[in-house]
Order: C-alpha cells, then sequence, then structure tokens
C-alpha cells in the first residue's frame, strides 16, 4: 500500500510518499480501505519527534480515518454498531492513519453519519472523541446548581478542536464563549453557535465573560494553551468552575494562586488520549453515536473542513498546520 511515512524528524518536508506492507488485523480489530486521513496537531508533534507513537502502534502518523471496512475480527459481542464488512465508517486510531489501509479496534469505528461525505467523517472522529472525554465526562458540563445549563469557553475557537467544542455544546443548549486570533475567526466561530468570541489579540478574556456573565464568570474551559493563560482563566471561572487542559501549546509551566481554588473551590484538570484503553475509546464512541450522532444527522453540527490535500501532499497540509491560517479541519484525500 501507499503510505506517508516520516523519514526523519523535522519540518514538514520529512513526510514522503512511501510504499509500506498492509497491515493485519489482530483481534478485535478490522481493516480500513481508507478514503480520507483528518490531519491534527498532534501528528506535527509526531513529525518533530516529541509525541512518540504507544508501544506496538505503527509509527506512521495519523490519528483518524474514514473508509470501507474490508476485513478483520468482526466480534459480535463487541460490534454495537452492527458494524460488517462493506460499511463505511470513521474511526478513532492510535496511529497509522496517513495510509491506503490502516487497522482500528471495533469498539472505535463508527458509521458514517447519514449525508457525510468520506471526507467530511474523516474529520470527525480526533476532534470529537476529545472534546466529548474532556468536556461532557472529565469537565462534566452540564446543569448548574439551581438547574440551569452551565457556560463553556473554548480557547483557540477555530481550531479543529475549537469548532467540534463550540457546535457540541452549542447544539446541547450551553452557552458558549470561544476565544480565536483574528476578527475573521471570531466571526465564524459565532456563526458556528459562539455567543461571542474574543479575539485574545486586542481584548481581555477575563474582561469581556466576567461583563457577559455580570461577573460570575464560566463553569467549564476547554484550554489547549496552558503556560500563561492557567491563572487568568481561574480568574474567569466561576466559583466551582472547573478548566481542562488538553495541550500545552503555550508552555507547561504556569504560577497559580492556591488560595483561589481553595475558595472558590476550582479544579485543574486534563488529559490525553491516544494511550488510553481500547474499552476507554469505545465507551466514548457509544456515547457520541447515541448523543451527538443524531445531532449530525440532522445538521444541527457540521464537519467544518477548511481545506483538502492529496495524500501525497501531506507536507503541505502540515505546512498549513503549523501556520494557523486554517479554520477547522484539513484532510488527506487518499482517492
Amino acid at each position: 500500500m501507499k503510505a506517508v511515512e516520516i523519514t526523519e524528524f523535522g519540518a514538514p518536508d520529512v513526510l514522503k510518499l512511501t510504499e509500506r506492507p498492509t497491515p493485519e488485523p489482530k483481534a478485535g480489530e478490522v481493516l480500513i480501505k481508507v478514503s480520507a486521513s483528518g490531519v491534527n496537531r498532534p501528528d506535527v508533534f509526531q513529525r518533530k519527534g516529541s509525541y512518540a507513537p504507544p508501544p506496538g502502534i505503527s509509527d506512521l502518523p495519523g490519528l483518524e480515518v474514514a473508509g470501507e471496512i474490508v476485513g478483520g475480527n468482526i466480534d459480535e459481542k463487541h460490534n454495537p454498531f452492527g458494524l460488517k464488512v462493506g460499511d463505511r465508517v470513521c474511526a478513532l486510531i492510535a496511529g497509522g492513519g496517513y495510509a491506503e489501509y490502516a487497522v482500528a479496534p471495533l469498539g472505535q469505528c463508527l458509521p458514517v453519519p447519514q449525508g457525510l461525505t468520506d471526507v467530511e467523517a474523516a474529520s470527525l472522529p480526533e476532534t470529537f472523541f476529545t472534546v466529548w472525554s474532556n468536556v461532557f465526562q472529565r469537565a462534566q458540563l452540564g446543569k448548574g446548581e439551581g438547574g440551569e445549563n452551565e457556560t463553556l469557553m473554548v480557547q483557540g475557537g477555530s481550531s479543529g478542536i475549537g469548532v467540534t467544542a463550540i457546535q457540541i455544546a452549542h447544539a446541547l443548549g450551553f452557552r458558549v464563549f470561544a476565544t480565536a486570533g483574528s476578527d475573521d475567526k471570531c466571526r465564524a466561530c459565532e456563526a458556528l453557535g459562539a455567543e461571542r468570541a474574543i479575539n485574545y489579540r486586542t481584548e481581555d478574556f477575563v474582561e469581556v465573560v466576567k461583563s457577559l456573565t455580570h461577573d460570575r464568570g464560566v463553569d467549564v474551559i476547554l484550554d489547549m494553551v496552558a503556560g500563561g493563560y492557567v491563572p487568568r482563566e481561574l480568574s474567569a471561572l466561576a466559583t466551582g468552575g472547573r478548566i481542562v487542559l488538553i495541550a500545552t501549546l503555550g508552555g507547561s509551566k504556569s504560577e497559580l494562586n492556591m488560595g483561589e481554588i481553595l475558595r472558590r473551590r476550582l479544579t485543574i484538570t486534563g488529559s490525553t488520549l491516544r494511550a488510553r484503553s481500547v474499552e476507554f475509546k469505545a465507551q466514548i464512541a457509544q456515547e457520541l453515536k447515541t448523543n451527538v450522532w443524531p445531532l449530525i444527522e440532522e445538521g444541527r453540527i457540521k464537519p467544518v473542513v477548511f481545506k483538502v490535500f492529496p495524500a501525497a501532499q501531506a507536507a503541505e497540509a502540515h505546512a498549513l498546520m503549523e501556520s494557523s491560517e486554517h479554520i477547522g479541519k484539513i484532510v488527506l484525500d487518499w482517492s
């Protein structure tokens, strides 16, 4: 099969199209003929040598694919969606997505939502699994003490994660705020469901969200920046609020006022998804199928694909990712 490999750690041009043996599915896995592969920030980190795949996982980058099941071991006991050979699926995988064929645990495969192309479907798994597990499972965005829906702020609202978090939370009835790095990106976030998007280059997100919540603050902040943002985020939280970290693009160290955390019962948590168990990810898949897939099929949540590259142009796709000029997802097309 054709595949895109990391020939050495470095700039985007280290990504090269090559030939690799077609992978063989193990117990509980299926073989997918890949039509499209999502491009994500962790792929960039892996290319630079700072995010190695878990033991036993392909060294090829790529954490999400869409295509057709063409073989494998379909265990009906662990097949909640009744998938079979010939079905179109999108899947979260721990590596190996930049290829014409990929293996995926059956529990991490979801049927392609009705009405979506494979390119659109390939843009879903990584961000949807990440947002659901962090915002709704870990940070427990839900009803407040008075029974009203809580509020969410999304840092980096125009990123793949950001457009997903905004849309899911908005579609489920939550009040959403977001930050982005330009006025155009802010308008895009608002078009997707953010009540107010804040240009972090020209505005103070703490002041804005405090003013929009009558000085109460927000209940949950989804943060991929960390660093110097965290102490400011504490000030933007309501009493009992939670910050959930999913990346440290702004640095891994912060200086915090622990007294503020104690007095206002604040929580700082976080997680990474790649190394979690198949069972954990399969549970997320089932919750997405129940709670989110119907919203996609109703058109209330839409894939936001910024640009599609032929798979051979993976280097150009990574260069775009690193420029941060995109809004939404970047996808590789294997057709």
